[in-house]
C-alpha cells in the first residue's frame, strides 16, 4: 500500500566497521569543537572579568606597616627613585618646577579636557596610564606622546601589587607596557604603583616590588604634593593642596579617570597661570632631571609591539564576546517576556471559553477509530496501555499492535490479553516510523489515532480526541500527554515540563493555528490527511514533528484538545533522558529545516511556514538555546559584576517562570504542590537541557540516521486523578 514503507536494509558499511568508526570520529570531533568553544568562552570571559577590576579607594598601602628595610635614602629622598643599582638612588625635582602626573587614564570625558587645559597654558605633564585604558582609548594615548607629554605604567588593571604573586606582578606590567608599545609606538622607563604615595610612606612590602621593578628597567615616579582630587573637597582646596611652599619643586599627584574630575580640571586651569606668574615652569619627569634619569620614552621594539598586538586583540575579542552575550541575553529575554505575554493572553482566552457555553464543533463523532501502537521490546507496559486502549468509551474501536521484531515476547503478552478488538501485526526491523505506517496500511477505518506502547489513556480520552474531526477541515489532532512516573525529583521536574513546557506551548500554538508537534504518545489523524502528507517519513528523528508539519502544509488543519488526557512512562535515569530529549531536539531542528521552504510557500504551506517562523522556531528552537545565558550571565555577575542587580535579575526571571508555571498548572487543573521544585530544577535539571541542546544544534548540520532507541520501561505509569 502506498504508506507502507518497508523495513529499513541495513547498511552495508555497517559490516565492514567503517561507518562506526567515522561515527565514533565524528563523535570525538564534535565532543573537541564543544570542549574548545566553553573553553574560549570561558577564557574570553575570565579576560573580561580581569579587565573589569574596579579601582579601589585611594588610600596609602603603608599605613601602620614597618619601614625596617627601607633604606635611609629612599624614605628622606626624593620622589623619583632608582634601586637599578648597588645603591638606591633617589631625585628631588629642581627648584621652582612642577610636574602634573595623572593617574589612572586615559579616560574619553577627562582627559581630553585635561590635555586641552595643558596645550592652552603651553605646560607638560607626565600621565600614569592603566594598561586597560590604553587599550580602549588607543587616540588619547597617541595624543598624550604627539603633544610632548610623558606616559608612564600604572600597571594594568590597578591592583594592589604588594598583594599579587611576582608572575603576576610582571604580566601586569608587562601588558601594560605591551599596550603602550602598541599603540604609540613607544616604550617606557617610567612606573608608579597604585595606591602610592610619598615616600615617607614607603613600607617594608613595597621595597621587594620597587626593586623588582627596578630590574625590569623602571624608575619609580611617587609624588611630593598630593591634591586629594580624588575627594573632590573642590578645586580652590586642590589648588592650595597642589601649591609647593618657598619655591621648592614638586611632583603633584592628580587623576584624570576614576570618577567626576571637573574639579580637578577647574582647579588646573586656575594652578597653571599662577604658579607661572610665580616663576614656576611646568615639564615632565624626563624634562625636570634630564640628564640625570634615563630616557622617559624611546621607540618600542619588535617584541613590546608584538606582545602588545597580542594583547590588544585577545582584549576586543574579549570585550566584543561579552557585548555579544550581553546582545543575546537581552534577546533572550525578549523573547521570554514576549512568551509570557502570550500565555498570559491564551490563559484568559481558555479561562473565558471554560466559563462560557461549551463550544460547539458540529455533531458528535461517532465514526469507529483505528488506533496504532508501534512496540518493541515492550513486554513490560504493553499489556496496561493496550488494555486501556481497547476499553475505550468510544464505540467502534479496534487496536492495531505492530510488533517490530521484538524480542521479549511483546506480541505474546498482547494475545495473551484476549481481546477481540486487538490485533497484532508483525514487521522486520524498521523502526517506529517504519511501523506507524504499516499500522496505517493494516488499519480498517479512516480516523486513525496513533499511542505509544508505554502509554494509557483514560477511558474517554479517545472519544474526545476524536472529537475536532466534526470539522472537516481538522486533519490532525493532539492529546494532553502526562507524566504517569512522577514519584522521584526526575520524574517530577518532567511532570513539570510537559505541563509548562509542552502542554501550554500548544495551547499558545493552537490559537496561532501552527502546532508543530502531534506527539506520538496521543494523536489522532485523518487517513486522508495521512495520504496528502504522504505518511511517516524515515529522514528525521522526530517523525511525529514532521509529520505534522506536513500535514498542515497539506492545507489541514491542527488543534489540540486538553481534555484527551494520556498518560506516559517517563525516562528514570539520566542517561535514558539525555538520549531521549537529543533525538527529539535534534529532531525537532532537523524537521524545521526540512521543511524551510514553507516560509516562501504560498497557499497553505505558505501561512504555516510564516507563522512557524514567528512562533515555533523563536519559542522552541531559539529560546531554549538562548537560556542558558540567564545562568552565565547570572554566575558571571555575581563574581564580577554589581551581584546585587544580576540577584534582582535572576530571581526576576524565576519570579516570571513560576508565574508562567502557575498558569500552566492551573490550566491543566494540576495541584501546584510540584511547583516547590521549580527554583532546584531551574539550578539543576535545565542545565542537563542545555547540554542536550548544545549537542544538538552542534550535530543538525551533520546529523545522522539513528536507529529505534529503546528505553528501558519500569512499568510504574498510572492513571492519576485529575
Amino acid at each position: 500500500m502506498s504508506l507502507y514503507h518497508g523495513a529499513r536494509p541495513p547498511e552495508p558499511a555497517e559490516t565492514t566497521g567503517s561507518i562506526p568508526a567515522l561515527r565514533r570520529r565524528r563523535s570525538v570531533l564534535r565532543g573537541v569543537v564543544v570542549v574548545a568553544l566553553l573553553l574560549l568562552l570561558t577564557n574570553m570571559l575570565l579576560v573580561e572579568a580581569y579587565l573589569r577590576f574596579e579601582i579601589g579607594p585611594y588610600t596609602a598601602p603603608g599605613e601602620d606597616q614597618s619601614a625596617e628595610t627601607v633604606p635611609t635614602a629612599v624614605h628622606r629622598g626624593g620622589p623619583v627613585i632608582d634601586l637599578s643599582g648597588d645603591k638606591p638612588l633617589t631625585y628631588r625635582i629642581p627648584p621652582r618646577t612642577i610636574v602634573l602626573t595623572f593617574d589612572d587614564g586615559p579616560d574619553p570625558r577627562w582627559t581630553p579636557r585635561i590635555l586641552d587645559v595643558l596645550r592652552r597654558h603651553g605646560a607638560h605633564a607626565t600621565f600614569f596610564v592603566l594598561g586597560t585604558q590604553v587599550v580602549r582609548n588607543p587616540a588619547l594615548s597617541r595624543r598624550i606622546v604627539d603633544e610632548g607629554h610623558d606616559i608612564g605604567v600604572h600597571t594594568f588593571t590597578h591592583p594592589r601589587v604588594t598583594a599579587l604573586p611576582a608572575w603576576l606582578r610582571r604580566l601586569e606590567h608587562a601588558a601594560s607596557q605591551g599596550a603602550i608599545a602598541y599603540h604609540t609606538g613607544r616604550s617606557t622607563t617610567l612606573y608608579r604603583p597604585p595606591y602610592s604615595s610619598m615616600p615617607g610612606a614607603l613600607g617594608d612590602s613595597d621595597m621587594p616590588v620597587l626593586r623588582e621593578t627596578a630590574r625590569q628597567g623602571y624608575v619609580t615616579v611617587l609624588n611630593t604634593l598630593d591634591s586629594q582630587d580624588w575627594q573632590r573637597p573642590g578645586a580652590d582646596t586642590i589648588v592650595r593642596l597642589s601649591t609647593p611652599g618657598s619655591g621648592a619643586g614638586a611632583v603633584v599627584l592628580m587623576h584624570d579617570a576614576g570618577g567626576d574630575r571637573s574639579q580637578t580640571v577647574a582647579a588646573l586651569d586656575r594652578l597653571i597661570p599662577s604658579l607661572r606668574q610665580r616663576g614656576y615652569r611646568f615639564l615632565t619627569v624626563s624634562e625636570a632631571l634630564a640628564g640625570r634619569v634615563p630616557a622617559a620614552t624611546a621607540p618600542a621594539g619588535f617584541t613590546a609591539v608584538s606582545r602588545g598586538w597580542a594583547l590588544v586583540w585577545m582584549i576586543r575579542i574579549a570585550d566584543l564576546t561579552l557585548r555579544v552575550l550581553w546582545v543575546l541575553l537581552m534577546a533572550a529575554g525578549a523573547l521570554v517576556l514576549g512568551r509570557t505575554v502570550l500565555l498570559v493572553a491564551v490563559a484568559v482566552h481558555h479561562a473565558r471559553r471554560r466559563r462560557g457555553p461549551p463550544p460547539s464543533r458540529g455533531p458528535t463523532v461517532a465514526e469507529p477509530v483505528s488506533i496504532i501502537v508501534p512496540a518493541f521490546n515492550e513486554a513490560a507496559t504493553i499489556g496496561p496501555a493496550v488494555r486501556s486502549l481497547a476499553m475505550s468509551a468510544h464505540p467502534g474501536v479496534e487496536v492495531v499492535v505492530v510488533d517490530d521484531n521484538s524480542t521479549d515476547g511483546t506480541a505474546d503478552v498482547v494475545r495473551s490479553l484476549g481481546l477481540g478488538n486487538v490485533r497484532v501485526v508483525r514487521q522486520p526491523s524498521g523502526g517506529k516510523a517504519t511501523a506507524l505506517n504499516t499500522g496505517v496500511a493494516f488499519a480498517r477505518h479512516d480516523l486513525i489515532v496513533m499511542v505509544d506502547a508505554d502509554t494509557m489513556v483514560e477511558p474517554d480520552a479517545i472519544h474526545r480526541l476524536v472529537q475536532p474531526f466534526a470539522d472537516p477541515r481538522v486533519g490532525g489532532v493532539s492529546g494532553n500527554v502526562k507524566v504517569g512516573n512522577r514519584r522521584s525529583l526526575l520524574g517530577t521536574w518532567q511532570h513539570i515540563e510537559y505541563v509548562v513546557g509542552f502542554n501550554l506551548d500548544r495551547r499558545l500554538y493552537d490559537t496561532f493555528g501552527c502546532i508543530p508537534t502531534i506527539p506520538g504518545a496521543l494523536g489522532a489523524f485523518r487517513r486522508q490527511a495521512l495520504v496528502d502528507a504522504g505518511g511517516l517519513r524515515l529522514d528525521t528523528l522526530a517523525e511525529d514533528t514532521d509529520l505534522t508539519i506536513a500535514v498542515q502544509r497539506a492545507g489541514w488543519r491542527v488543534v489540540f484538545v486538553d481534555d484527551a488526557r494520556a498518560w506516559t512512562e517517563a525516562p528514570t535515569g539520566m542517561r535514558q533522558l539525555w538520549r531521549q530529549r537529543y533525538r527529539w531536539s535534534f529532531g525537532t531542528m532537523q524537521a524545521l529545516w526540512k521543511h524551510r521552504a514553507a516560509v516562501t510557500d504560498r497557499g497553505p504551506s505558505g501561512r504555516f511556514g510564516r507563522r512557524t517562523l514567528l512562533l515555533v522556531v523563536p519559542f522552541t528552537v531559539l529560546l531554549p538555546l538562548l537560556a542558558p545565558l540567564f545562568d552565565i550571565m547570572a554566575v558571571y555577575g555575581l563574581f564580577f559584576l554589581d551581584s546585587t542587580a544580576t540577584a534582582v535579575g535572576w530571581l526576576s526571571m524565576l519570579v516570571v517562570q513560576a508565574v508562567t508555571a502557575a498558569v500552566a498548572f492551573r490550566l491543566d487543573h494540576e495541584s501546584l504542590r510540584p511547583l516547590w521544585t521549580l527554583p532546584v530544577q531551574q539550578v539543576f535539571y535545565r542545565q542537563l537541557m542545555y547540554l542536550v541542546l548544545l549537542h544538538s544544534a552542534l550535530t543538525a548540520v551533520a546529523g545522522r540516521r539513528l536507529q529505534w532507541q529503546k528505553m528501558r520501561r519500569t512499568g510504574e505509569v498510572r492513571i492519576l486523578p485529575g
